[in-house]
Formats: structure tokens, C-alpha cells, sequence
């Protein structure tokens, strides 16, 4: 609690750097709610209000770049700043949805991870998708996803989310193709092939997922002797007392974004709050309420050791990782993704 409330007082401080604006500006944040929007809320919404800068008014959405389009196409823009997903801010940029972001407001981009500044948006955290098990129930656990594939050692149903994305690769990764070989290999007729061959192999022994809480419930009550799932889930469950352990080898990481939408009234605002929530003391904060890394690496550096191994941007779990190539699921999802349905419904 220490570190927290020394991390929010550093934020306050970054703030009140900014120049102030007058008392009745206000800024639409819209993001994807839960335990990350409370994270966001202390972090970040509640110290830049205090700074003075401007009113934030927080709201939640589920990642439909068809709602900012409907806003920016009639010139009715509501939202200021979004948070999107990889492939949405790809398509969003392309389709002028979002404003252009001047790379020079966030300082030395030295201390960014590699790929989290673009041309429309700033990442805001980093989230992976790992492979869990209940240490209680697996007392030599996998190790990898070889070992999920491992149904005589390790009998029992499987959780994998229900779509080609994050599945097809840790097919192949369970296939024994490199992880930095990943993206090539599926980008072939034969390496899609190779993928959904893998995923034969145990189909009967799939449990499919859908929501993101699914995957700690279903290891906490046997129904599945490990599954992938989000790392946030699984650390939160962990925080519970839930006896769950991760996978960080092989594990699949992806940023998600701030963006601005094209049009804000508050565009000058905006650009200050993302600033702002890019400091090291406010990204600082934001992990240590939830296990989800930050984009910088000072503030990666700056946590509890305890704290940094829950993170995905710890260098330890980073060095047993792959980015999510963002650009392959905008070019290759579609077709994919109707593939992975006519597969999963045979």
C-alpha cells in the first residue's frame, strides 16, 4: 500500500506539470471497464482531475471501432480518448478514425517499448495470454505448451478461447516452431495447415472459452487441468487465494492503446491526459493495482520485485515471449477466423 500511495503522489505531482486548462474542461475516456478501468481510475482519471487539468468523465465500451466510426462519419464526436486493441488501432488509423499523435510529447522514446508508440496511438499496458494450471491439482506442472498438448502425462480437458487468434499460434508453438518464426510459418497455406493438424490432436480434449473469467473458474473447479487465459485473470484468482500457476514461456503479449478520436472537441486535452498517463510514476501506479505491464521500462524497473514477476513486461517474462504481430491479424483474421469456425463446428 506503501508503494501505491507514493506512486499516486508522484503522479499528482506529474500532473501538476501540465499546463491547466480552465475549470470546465472535460474529457471523455472511454475504456474496457472492470478491474482494469478501477486500475485506470487511480492511476490515472482521478490524479489528472486533481492536477487540475480537466474533468475526466470515465466510461465502458467492448472495443467496437463501428461506435467511433458512426461518431466520426455524421461529425458527432462524443468520445475524446478511446482504448483500443491492436488491430483496431491499425484499422482505425487507415480509416482516419483517430488523430495523429506527436511522438515528441512523450519524451525519450528510448525508455518505450519497442512498437508501442505509433502514428495514432501510445500503448497503455501490456497484457499476455499464458498457460495456467492449479498447482494444487498438477504438482509437476507443464512447463510449456508441448506439455499441454501432453495428454497421457497430463489426462484431462483443456482450455483454449474459442477463436484462430492466439490458438493457431500456440498450435504451432506446441508443434515445436520457433517463437520468433511464428508469424512466417502461419503465413503460409502450409504452415495454417500445420497449425490446425496440431489442433486435431486434442480437440476432444478442448473445453472452449469465450470470457476471460471463464479460465481460473474452470482450473479452480477441475473441470479443465490447465488452460490458456489471460494473465490479469489468472493473478487476480492468485489474489484470491486461488493455488493457480503460470506458463510465462510461450506466452503471447499485446499492448493495448490510447487513442484520440478524430474530431474531439478536447483534442489538446486529450493529448495532455495521454501524456500524462505515459509517466513513469502514473504507469507505476496502474501495476501495482493490477498485473498488467507497462509500456515503459523505467516504470517496470521502479516495482516490487514481488510485483514485476506477475508482469508480462518484466524482462524475465518478456525473454520467454512473442508479440502478437497486430498487422497479420488485420491482413489474415477474416479468412482465419471463418476457417477456425467451419474446424471447431465439425
Amino acid at each position: 500500500m506503501r508503494t501505491i500511495t507514493a506512486s499516486l503522489s508522484l503522479a499528482v505531482l506529474a500532473a501538476a506539470s501540465l499546463p491547466a486548462l480552465a475549470g470546465t474542461s472535460s474529457l471523455t475516456v472511454i475504456s474496457f471497464g472492470g478491474a482494469t478501468k478501477a486500475a485506470q481510475q487511480a492511476a490515472y482519471f482521478q490524479p489528472f482531475e486533481q492536477s487540475g487539468a480537466g474533468k475526466v468523465v470515465a466510461g465502458e465500451y467492448n472495443g467496437e471501432l463501428s461506435k467511433v466510426k458512426a461518431m466520426v462519419d455524421v461529425g458527432h464526436v462524443s468520445w475524446d480518448v478511446v482504448e483500443v486493441e491492436s488491430p483496431e488501432l491499425i484499422r482505425g488509423c487507415e480509416a482516419g478514425l483517430f488523430e495523429r499523435i506527436d511522438p515528441a510529447l512523450l519524451g525519450d522514446q528510448a525508455n518505450y517499448l519497442p512498437g508501442t508508440v505509433s502514428e495514432c496511438g501510445v500503448a497503455s499496458y501490456v497484457w499476455s495470454m499464458v498457460l495456467a494450471y492449479n498447482t494444487q491439482k498438477l504438482a509437476n506442472g507443464p512447463t510449456s505448451w508441448a506439455d499441454f498438448w501432453d495428454t497421457q502425462r497430463f489426462p484431462g480437458k483443456r482450455g483454449l478461447r474459442k477463436g484462430a487468434k492466439y490458438t493457431l499460434e500456440v498450435a504451432l508453438l506446441a508443434d515445436g516452431v520457433p517463437r520468433q518464426d511464428l508469424y512466417t510459418v502461419l503465413g503460409t497455406p502450409e504452415g495454417v495447415n500445420r497449425a490446425f493438424k496440431k489442433l486435431d490432436q486434442i480437440k476432444q480434449n478442448i473445453q472452449w472459452w469465450e470470457a476471460g473469467a471463464q479460465p481460473p473458474q474452470w482450473l479452480v473447479a477441475g473441470d479443465v487441468v490447465m488452460s490458456a487465459a489471460y494473465n490479469g485473470r489468472i493473478a487476480s484468482a492468485q489474489k484470491d487465494g486461488s493455488k493457480l500457476g503460470i506458463v510465462w514461456q510461450g506466452s503471447l503479449y499485446d499492448p493495448d492503446h490510447w487513442a484520440i478520436v478524430r474530431g474531439s472537441k478536447s483534442k489538446e486535452l486529450a493529448q495532455q491526459f495521454i501524456t500524462f498517463a505515459s509517466q513513469a510514476a502514473t504507469q507505476k501506479t496502474f501495476s501495482s493495482h493490477i498485473p498488467y505491464g507497462p509500456v515503459r521500462t523505467d516504470a517496470v524497473n521502479a516495482l516490487p520485485a514481488d510485483i514485476q514477476q506477475q508482469l508480462p513486461t518484466a524482462p524475465a517474462n518478456l525473454a520467454e515471449a512473442q508479440l502478437v504481430n497486430a498487422e497479420f491479424w488485420v491482413d489474415h483474421g477474416e479468412e482465419l477466423e471463418e476457417r477456425f469456425n467451419a474446424w471447431a463446428a465439425r
